[in-house]
């Protein structure tokens, strides 16, 4: 059973609901503000919809970069 599934916090500065995802703490951009916690970083539903249009470009080259053009 995962932290997620056991009701931890979102872990961006302020917030204070449930969080959905987890990801890698490298991965967070730096504009948003995040407490380390350590590896892992928990985001909310509002929050992983912003980390998810901020990353937008970064994800798709990434895609181009496996798939080719």
């Amino acid at each position: 059973m995962g932290k997620v599934s056991k009701g931890v916090k979102c872990s961006v500065v302020g917030c204070e609901n449930r969080a959905v995802k987890s990801i890698s703490a490298q991965r967070i951009p730096s504009s948003m503000k995040v407490e380390a916690m350590g590896r892992r970083a928990y985001l909310c539903e509002k929050h992983w919809k912003e980390f998810k249009k901020l990353t937008k470009d970064e994800r798709r080259i990434e895609r181009l970069r496996y798939t080719g053009l």
